[in-house]
């Protein structure tokens, strides 16, 4: 493992909602809590339009983290924390031992959401892995992903893009004029 599980959780989180963007997903409070179910995230909701847009306007904020140089994410790091007063503190419930909380459980859904990212952006600072925060290499996708393995291979998103890339490109050899046929 890279980093603590709750904060590949939580880096995966954010690349998700990052890429809700990109997908026209996200729409309704029943999207906002559906994605809130399969993230588990705990806390206060208010099930409101304003909460959805209010999570909505966090995506673009998590995604310059990804275009962003270090001083770049240092900087929006330090923003999203400061305007959250966060305080880191361990916490412990459901089927998670201790990990980290920064925010109160009755703070915004947005804030809490923007806390955590966060939190999981120091780590990825502090152990100098931002190379892992990556932009989907299919031409046609620009949605974010977090590479978490050994070898720093992982370059399609979660939406099927290396499949469909595979997939191309056989088709572009099948084509190709000079290519032998073997039997």
């Amino acid at each position: 493992m890279l980093f603590a599980h709750d904060t590949e959780v939580a880096l995966a989180a954010a690349s998700a909602l990052v890429n809700t963007a990109d997908e026209g997903t996200l729409e309704t409070v029943a999207d906002l809590d559906a994605f809130v179910a399969e993230w588990g995230w705990t806390g206060s909701r208010r099930h409101s339009r304003a909460e959805l847009d209010a999570v909505r306007a966090l995506r673009p904020r998590l995604r310059a983290v990804w275009d962003a140089d270090k001083d770049g994410v240092v900087s929006i790091v330090n923003t999203l924390l400061r305007e959250a007063a966060a305080l880191p503190q361990l916490a412990k419930h459901d089927e998670w031992d201790y990990h980290l909380h920064a925010t109160r459980p009755d703070q915004p859904l947005d804030q809490r959401m923007a806390v955590e990212a966060a939190m999981a952006f120091v780590d990825v600072v502090r152990t100098d892995e931002l190379d892992r925060l990556r932009t989907c290499a299919a031409d046609d996708c620009d949605n974010v992903l977090v590479d978490l393995t050994k070898n720093r291979s992982r370059r399609f998103c979660e939406a099927g893009c290396g499949n469909r890339v595979a997939a191309a490109a056989y088709r572009a050899r099948r084509r190709s004029p000079g290519r032998s046929i073997r039997r």
